[in-house]
């Protein structure tokens, strides 16, 4: 059992800058990977980015390319996502999740997730 924690989010203006943060209760080197995906009201859940924390290849979505930063931190056993220059659109709950299952992955399914912690970007 993965426990993930997200911290970080908040309220700030277009263009302005955020760091997410996810805490796991496992050694994150030690899952397949994890990942951050948002999802705002009435809106279906829209990947951000995946990493495989074995070897740390990322795939980002197109709309994040350039903006969002993912990085992991092996001694904390954190995950980070670094958003900048946000626009209204990125407004949504951002979440953190891991999977151990190498299918799962490239379906980007995943077992484990956090509670989640929002962003609101206004214009």
């Amino acid at each position: 059992q993965v426990q993930l924690v997200e911290s970080g989010g908040g309220s700030v203006k277009a263009g302005g800058s955020l760091r997410l943060s996810c805490g796991s209760s496992e050694y994150i080197s030690n899952i397949y990977c994890m990942s951050w995906f948002r999802q705002a009201p009435g809106k279906e859940r829209e990947d951000v980015a995946i990493i495989y924390t074995f070897d740390g290849t990322i795939y980002y979505a197109d709309p994040m390319k350039g903006r969002f930063t993912v990085s992991q931190d092996n001694a904390k056993n954190t995950l980070y996502l670094e958003m900048n220059d946000l626009k209204p659109e990125d407004t949504a709950m951002y979440y953190c999740a891991a999977e151990n299952a190498p299918y799962r992955c490239r379906e980007r399914e995943f077992t484990y997730r956090g509670q989640g912690t929002q962003v609101t970007v206004s214009s």
